[in-house]
């Protein structure tokens, strides 16, 4: 995902009633941006920090850009905005970058299924029985090159989790890929200590045959992209 124009620096001073984000210009006036993320932001709410935003042109929009990227806490960059995850594992599917989800013919987004209301982010068709894809994004560090998630509790996380095992009953395939817009990371594991209950469908899911995907991002200001795969430690 290259972005054109490349994306704003700024400085992050505070994220408030969720949505909102407060940042300084390099020319010292001060803007609020879109935050296009639900979770809690655990250690990429950094005052005083680097960031990056882009800006919009769109008339009826009621703020002049969106928060991109920030420096975490322990000095990482990472995309902290959710509604790019989808797009950068599809784009990564397109160029086949993804080796387990090669060899469907087609895909779909945002497609109804289930018994609880749910959309999945990916199904994939062809030949062998579809693939059911829920993406995930991460971005919180736990230091030593380790992600987590979520980063508070998720509840529809759970949800998605118990509708997967329900399609792998059901005869097809079923994916959780965490796309991991953090830089400097090896691994990704449940965050136990902040949603034990989601550690625990997690790990019961990956039994029953939900396979459990972890990729990696380079994030910079010009582009982010799905680079690598991540080993998964339940």
């Amino acid at each position: 995902m290259i972005f054109d124009p490349p994306l704003e620096a700024g400085v992050f001073l505070r994220r408030y009633r969720r949505f909102f984000a407060d940042v300084r210009c390099r020319d010292g006036t001060e803007l609020t941006l879109h935050c296009a993320n639900t979770g809690s932001m655990l250690h990429c709410q950094v005052p005083g920090a680097s960031c990056w935003f882009s800006r919009s042109a769109a008339p009826r929009r009621k703020l002049p850009g969106t928060l991109e990227i920030v420096t975490t806490s322990d000095g990482r960059r990472a995309g902290v905005n959710t509604l790019r995850a989808n797009t950068l594992v599809a784009e990564a599917l397109a160029a086949g970058r993804i080796a387990p989800l090669r060899g469907y013919r087609s895909w779909r987004r945002e497609v109804r299924y289930g018994t609880e209301n749910s959309r999945v982010d990916l199904l994939l068709e062809g030949d062998a029985p579809p693939c059911f894809v829920e993406i995930k994004n991460v971005t919180l560090s736990l230091g030593g090159g380790i992600a987590a998630f979520p980063d508070a509790v998720t509840r529809r996380g759970a949800k998605h989790l118990r509708e997967l095992e329900a399609v792998v009953e059901q005869g097809a395939r079923a994916v959780l890929l965490f796309c991991v817009q953090l830089s400097d990371v090896d691994a990704v594991v449940p965050a136990d200590a902040l949603d034990p209950d989601y550690g625990a469908a997690l790990r019961r899911a990956a039994q029953r045959g939900v396979e459990v995907l972890a990729w990696g991002c380079q994030v910079t200001a010009q582009e982010i992209v799905l680079a690598e795969p991540l080993a998964v430690r339940l």
